[in-house]
């Protein structure tokens, strides 16, 4: 059973961990966080923490049965009903239907508790896993983007209507 639950301060540890595992699995289909991201994890956890405080972005950590962390999925840049989603499944879980079954529950706090009625997201070309995770949960290719510098496609999906 998969939890997807709301980001809080005590999930700081567990985050950072989480992100430092997988670093070097994120940075062959995503661009890198860079050093700075690590060296100031408890500063951005805190800033992070403040801007969902304030509405403006969602996050949440991705839970297996155990209650390992094995990723993260967040909704950024809140504004007039759209967010955009964004998620990392860690590299031992990957594969195992846990990005689908993540980003499904996210769609129903998405509409139900944070009352959005759209979604975007990008992704790499390099990334065919990404782009085989919002097709099958209801994403249309809507352009072609650069994502860090790398050339990817944007996404939509409504969440009603």
């Amino acid at each position: 059973m998969l939890t997807v639950e709301r980001l809080r301060a005590d999930h700081a540890g567990a985050l950072l961990a989480f992100e430092r595992e997988n670093r070097a699995y994120f940075a062959r289909s995503v661009p890198d966080r860079g050093d700075a991201y690590f060296t100031g994890f408890a500063d951005r956890h805190r800033a992070l923490l403040a801007e969902q405080e304030a509405g403006l972005c969602h996050f949440h950590v991705v839970l297996a049965e155990s209650g390992d962390l094995v990723g993260r999925v967040n909704l950024v840049d809140v504004t007039d009903g759209t967010a955009e989603l964004g998620y990392r499944i860690g590299e031992q879980a990957a594969g195992r239907g846990v990005a689908t079954a993540a980003v499904e529950a996210t769609f129903h706090l998405a509409a139900a508790d944070y009352r959005l009625a759209g979604l975007t997201a990008v992704t790499t070309l390099d990334n065919p896993a990404s782009q085989a995770v919002l097709a099958r949960t209801g994403f249309a290719v809507t352009g072609e983007i650069r994502v860090g510098g790398r050339p990817g496609l944007r996404y939509e999906r409504r969440l009603v209507g």
